[in-house]
């Protein structure tokens, strides 16, 4: 598209005294994933010294509703996801109905309510991470002038993207457009540019000197383990296998939120040397460089950030539904190792501790597929958004 070839809209932003301009960003907390996104796109807006503000689009609305929406969708991963399987396996059935959804009703009732916090608080751009808040600024579109640019945050187009009508939509890859026009999206919308992740998944790491900031042994191997910023998986069950399966490795566990998770594995691996376990941190990056490979749930958004550092990674059995088509996606392209049980866990990890060579093609395949640039060329077309208001 024309915007992505336009190399002066930083330059024309601060010529045009455009620092007054505001930028909301909407998401959800369904899942980390979303509101990191969300979280990557306000750290690169406001180092271009655009006023940006994230907000979770239900908080708008209804807290209490937002917490009520928030804890379902925790709920629906346990038992192995088998909720979220159920209600994603319905949302693809009612798409195929070419029927407004009842998603997009229920959203649309909170049209006014949104466009009244838009227009109080003088936003002149609005981007969003969610299909939710997409849904209800779709409707708000119908009726006023407004602008907003959607970021996909999955390696799949989920059911009801083509109830949206953005100015931009962003999804994660070239090769994954017929996915989403065959579901009815518009492709004069389409833009294949990534998924956003954080400055500090973008960053080039000293090993040594990170290692020794994090307390690690520098002549030693790490794996870490990852389960999301809500800590989902069956962590107890691989980190047990892996002690018994695997020597001369030390595994570090990341809980994220999951406090119930983190105090668990204290309580059992107190003593041993070959774990340790932290809780949520922001310096998840620097373990992420200093490790060997990594073990992670195939979150459209963790899966990103791990490719973008360049590290071999293995992707823990998938929740049912959009996990199963980003750990096929990478899969599929020699990105990662899939695994649908412990034991496939196991037997890849030794593959990669052992094969040099696999792990450098799965990172020349990330290299080949998943940009470091996102955040910036995202930035680019708000700017050039923002430029096209002033003028």
């Amino acid at each position: 598209m024309d915007i992505l070839k336009d190399t002066n809209s930083r330059e024309e932003f601060k010529e045009l005294n455009n620092t007054h301009k505001k930028v909301l960003i909407l998401s959800c907390g369904t899942g980390g994933g979303h509101n990191t996104a969300a979280e990557a796109i306000q750290e690169e807006l406001i180092s271009e010294g655009i006023k940006t503000d994230f907000k979770e689009y239900l908080e708008i609305i209804n807290t209490k509703l937002k917490d009520d929406i928030n804890n379902l969708y925790i709920k629906s991963t346990n038992r192995n996801g088998k909720m979220f399987k159920e209600v994603y396996s319905l949302g693809r059935l009612y798409e195929k109905t070419k029927l407004k959804s009842p998603v997009y009703f229920l959203n649309s009732l909170n049209k006014e309510k949104l466009y009244k916090y838009i227009n109080d608080n003088e936003y002149d751009f609005i981007i969003t991470t969610h299909l939710f808040a997409s849904q209800a600024l779709t409707a708000i579109k119908k009726e006023h002038d407004i602008h907003f640019l959607q970021i996909a945050t999955d390696y799949v187009s989920i059911p009801f993207w083509e109830e949206t009508n953005p100015d931009y939509f962003i999804i994660p890859s070239e090769e994954l457009k017929s996915d989403f026009i065959k579901k009815g999206v518009n492709e004069q919308k389409l833009i294949p540019l990534g998924i956003p992740v954080r400055r500090q998944f973008r960053e080039q790491y000293n090993i040594e000197d990170t290692k020794n900031k994090l307390n690690l042994d520098i002549n030693k191997k790490y794996i870490l383990i990852l389960n999301g910023s809500m800590g989902f998986g069956n962590v107890k069950e691989i980190t047990k296998s892996l002690l018994e399966n695997i020597e001369n490795v030390v595994f570090i566990i990341s809980c994220g939120n999951n406090n119930k998770l983190f105090k668990a594995l204290i309580n059992e691996y107190r003593d041993n040397k070959r774990i340790i376990v932290l809780p949520y941190t922001n310096e998840l990056g620097k373990y992420v460089a200093s490790s060997d490979i990594i073990l992670s749930k195939p979150g459209g958004l963790t899966t990103t950030e791990i490719a973008t550092m360049r590290k071999p990674l293995v992707h823990i059995m998938p929740i049912p539904g959009c996990e199963n088509y980003n750990a096929n996606f990478f899969a599929e392209r020699k990105m990662s190792l899939k695994c649908d049980n412990i034991n496939e866990v196991i037997l890849n990890t030794k593959k990669l501790l052992e094969n040099q060579a696999l792990q450098k093609e799965l990172i020349e395949n990330q290299k080949k597929y998943i940009s470091k640039e996102t955040c910036e060329k995202i930035a680019e077309i708000v700017i050039r958004e923002l430029n096209r208001g002033k003028k």
